[in-house]
């Protein structure tokens, strides 16, 4: 902390900080979440002396968790009486966290964050609150830098707490804001005891199960016997790391939509594109990637990251499965970001195999199929890839349209020679993923057209063609 700072008022080091980091709009309601700890008394009375000053309207927000029976049922009433006293309109509710654990199969920690955000975001909803502030001091500042840092949760995680973020769940979002995260939890006890407050004590914060209590009361008193000052050291890291990931995210932003672009639930990025950029950006432009199609990184871990960039070389048709049914899908010239890479495939699914109308239409579903037999002279229209000209004498009876089989051999037009269908695909550089999609027209002796590349060299249309069947397909 700076000399000016270690001067000024808790009121002014959070006004300071909360104009600093823009933290809330002026004319705006704000909802502020107190448990009745110190740190969110102190919170909730720093607030109320500068609603005049900031220009805002206060709402508290107190959810009992039904996790430590009368005690909770305590803090419910402290809290109730503290928003009297302060003359701020309350929302006290209970909700049942165990239930919500079981339910959803989570940590005992996760459900309560779960349950608590979603409550909060709930009461500004309500209340047509614009942010949610909640507690948080530069000790939860730290112990999260470390808690991240033992998850190994890359540089992203050293950033620890921000001053605003987003908190993304099922029904919707919320904006969440940290005033407090430049005073100490023994700052705001001191405050606390100044204005006689009488916060609750939670007695579940002296348990050890939590992972933060063992970081809060084990591994950081070991640490400062080699570092007196680690706390800072690491607040210090984490203003470095941001500031290095702010630019990082800035060059991030500048190559979406060159080397990367989002499409139809997938993200679509460029292979040769991202193979030349420096390992940081890959890292980085994967998580923002992931980010896009997730709406946050709560699953993705750095192993997950380098768990894709040690397969960028691998063979098309690689597949590398991530959390939350994502996959990143090795192909020729790309890479597939998305839970189900066919979705990207231009053709529809195929099943069943259908003999088609000659001449006529034949309707399958996803495709609309015509056919014409004419003179080979009369035909002026161009070539397309889903337009096929053949024989009809060479083509022969019983064409039918199916998916590719095992086995299957054809002789693409101007090979001399046949070829396994799979390899034909393989050389073509069609992605695995579409390769069942791709309709297939065949007689009963052979495949006649590879829909969308070749057809058969044995029945193109020659001199001597006296009948030409046109086949045109078309996406319903």
């Amino acid at each position: 902390m700076t000399r000016a700072r270690a001067k000024m008022t808790p009121e002014q080091r959070v006004l300071r900080f909360i104009k600093e980091k823009n933290l809330m709009p002026r004319k705006q309601k704000l909802v502020v979440a107190v448990s009745g700890g110190p740190d969110s008394v102190c919170l909730l009375y720093i607030l109320v002396n500068l609603r005049e000053e900031l220009d805002i309207e206060l709402h508290v927000a107190h959810l009992n968790h039904q996790l430590r029976g009368a005690e909770a049922e305590a803090d419910a009433r402290y809290v109730a009486s503290l928003a009297r006293r302060l003359k701020t309109p309350a929302t006290i509710e209970s909700h049942d966290v165990k239930a919500y654990r079981t339910h959803y199969h989570a940590s005992l920690e996760e459900a309560a964050r779960e349950v608590r955000y979603t409550f909060l975001s709930g009461v500004a909803g309500t209340v047509g609150a614009a942010r949610v502030a909640v507690g948080h001091t530069a000790d939860d500042h730290v112990e999260t830098i470390l808690m991240h840092l033992i998850r190994g949760s890359g540089t992203r995680g050293l950033r620890g707490l921000l001053p605003f973020n987003r908190w993304l769940y099922p029904d919707g979002d919320i904006n969440i804001i940290r005033p407090l995260l430049e005073l100490t939890r023994e700052e705001t006890a001191a405050y606390c005891r100044q204005h006689n407050l009488k916060p609750r004590t939670d007695t579940s914060n002296l348990s050890m199960e939590p992972f933060r209590n063992k970081i809060r009361r084990q591994l950081l008193p070991q640490l400062r016997k080699y570092n007196p000052q680690i706390s800072e050291a690491l607040l210090r890291t984490a203003r470095i790391a941001t500031d290095d990931l702010d630019f990082i995210d800035s060059e991030v932003a500048r190559l979406m939509g060159k080397v990367a672009r989002q499409q139809e639930g997938a993200v679509i990025i460029d292979k040769k594109g991202f193979i030349s950029l420096p390992s940081t950006l890959k890292r980085h432009l994967l998580r923002a990637s992931i980010e896009a199609l997730l709406g946050d990184l709560k699953d993705i871990e750095a192993g997950h990251i380098e768990d894709v960039l040690d397969a960028l070389e691998k063979p098309a048709g690689k597949q590398i499965r991530l959390p939350c049914g994502l996959n990143f899908t090795i192909e020729y010239d790309r890479y597939v970001l998305g839970s189900d890479p066919a979705s990207l495939c231009p053709f529809p699914p195929l099943e069943n195999e259908t003999e088609l109308n000659i001449p006529g239409r034949t309707a399958i579903p996803g495709w609309d199929i015509r056919a014409v037999i004419t003179n080979p002279s009369s035909v002026k229209e161009k070539h397309d890839e889903l337009t096929a000209f053949l024989d009809i004498e060479k083509a022969g009876n019983g064409i039918t349209v199916r998916r590719r089989r095992r086995g299957d051999r054809f002789q693409p037009l101007g090979m001399s020679q046949s070829k396994k269908l799979n390899e034909f695909m393989i050389d073509s550089r069609i992605p695995q993923a579409w390769r069942r999609r791709i309709p297939i027209v065949c007689s009963p002796e052979q495949i006649l057209w590879v829909v969308g590349w070749r057809i058969d060299e044995r029945i193109r249309i020659t001199d001597s063609t006296r009948e030409m069947l046109r086949l045109k397909f078309k996406r319903r």
